[in-house]
């Protein structure tokens, strides 16, 4: 992973939640995840290579979380990383995203979806958006994510790419409306 520039301090900042208009976000790739059933239960392709829009989405790892109902997690961006999210259920998930890259045509943005067993989709998001979500089912809800970077790097020797605006009570990205 290259280290962090300083330019992230330096760049123009939004200064609140109001400056945020909605739209799509430039690089942002949300696919409907479709459910193929039969009387064993149900498959769905998470990832295909050959539907890939590029390298830099190509996955490096991949891992799965649980959210209990009610939990946000994020907001927070990469500075070099994509995440690569399926939400396939169980439980749905309210997720919003924030361009905050000011050499996007897009910053400023904001996109809020829903994702999950009512609506399963995967949503790529890039390096520089930030994200959040929250579950808002009443059971623990799965995600799957293939980021295109090593969590801490090869050997885990890395410092993790992740700037984490949950910790800022005065943040500008809020997920409640």
């Amino acid at each position: 992973m290259q280290p962090k520039s300083d330019s992230r301090a330096e760049r123009r900042r939004l200064q609140s939640p109001s400056e945020f208009k909605s739209g799509d976000i430039e690089g942002v790739i949300v696919r409907r995840l479709d459910k193929y059933h039969d009387e064993r239960g149900w498959l769905a392709e998470l990832f295909r290579d050959d539907e890939l829009p590029g390298e830099e989405f190509r996955p490096a790892m991949a891992y799965t979380s649980t959210t209990k109902p009610g939990v946000r997690r994020g907001p927070h961006e990469h500075a070099e990383q994509a995440d690569f999210f399926c939400f396939i259920g169980p439980s749905n998930f309210k997720l919003r995203l924030w361009d905050n890259r000011p050499d996007s045509p897009t910053f400023g943005h904001v996109l809020t979806l829903r994702a999950g067993e009512d609506e399963p989709k995967s949503v790529i998001v890039p390096r520089g958006v930030v994200h959040a979500y929250r579950n808002v089912g009443e059971r623990d809800g799965v995600v799957i994510n293939f980021p295109n970077r090593l969590y801490k790097g090869a050997g885990r020797l890395e410092e993790v790419d992740e700037e984490r605006h949950e910790d800022d009570p005065e943040t500008i990205f809020r997920l409640d409306d």
